[in-house]
């Protein structure tokens, strides 16, 4: 007898698996796909227009245009690059349309918390979310053209291939834009920086107060 394969259905056959019974109306079909894309989608929106609430608005009017044109998906690309296109799509429509719009002071955005590795030391944690918000600030300064980009390859961690089929572009014009945009924002970080390195490593809080104790137990001044 032929031997059955035991390998794991591939990327592609699985996204049109969810597809189909999404296509059924499976209730599970549409939290799985949401759950499998919600992070990248939101970063993707986050990382064109700048603002948090508004992020969320596209990825949400994305998936229901996805949703209502779900039977077009032939799995030419995988179910991540078409719901990333069309949120694309979105988010770039927002901002002509913003735009076309009288100038109005715009709104500030929160920042993105990354996450950040459990710790009980205070300060190395707020040392942590100085640096974060600098790096979140200075992506958030870069033009369009060289955010979108940076975005989708440094921080959502798409291949040069994959990000260049996302914004249709060449990938030697992402090679280019992503050199630009690194340099833009080491030159954002360098000017920065300075002040906040001076908390590096930090010794307050509960470590100096550890070692301190340390001490004093064996010098026999502290029971």
């Amino acid at each position: 007898m032929p031997a059955v394969s035991t390998a794991a259905p591939s990327a592609a056959s699985g996204d049109m698996h969810l597809v189909r019974r999404a296509l059924a109306r499976e209730n599970g079909a549409f939290r799985a796909i949401m759950k499998a894309h919600n992070q990248r989608l939101y970063r993707i929106a986050r990382g064109v227009v700048r603002n948090d609430s508004e992020a969320e608005d596209i990825v949400q009017e994305a998936y229901v245009r996805a949703f209502a044109s779900l039977g077009t998906f032939r799995g030419d690309s995988s179910l991540a690059t078409w719901l990333s296109r069309i949120v694309i799509n979105e988010a770039l429509g927002r901002l002509r349309k913003r735009r076309r719009t009288v100038a109005m002071p715009e709104p500030q955005a929160e920042i993105i918390q990354f996450p950040l590795n459990p710790s009980d030391d205070p300060e190395r944690t707020m040392a942590q979310r100085q640096i974060l918000k600098l790096v979140e600030q200075a992506t958030d300064s870069l033009p369009d053209v060289y955010r979108t980009v940076f975005v989708a390859r440094v921080i959502e961690g798409l291949s040069i291939e994959e990000t260049a089929d996302l914004l249709g572009v060449r990938p030697e014009t992402v090679k280019t834009r992503l050199h630009r945009a690194r340099a833009l924002v080491r030159k954002a970080l360098d000017d920065q920086i300075g002040p906040v390195l001076l908390d590096a490593f930090p010794f307050a809080g509960r470590r100096c107060e550890r070692l301190t104790s340390a001490v004093m137990r064996r010098l026999g001044l502290e029971s």
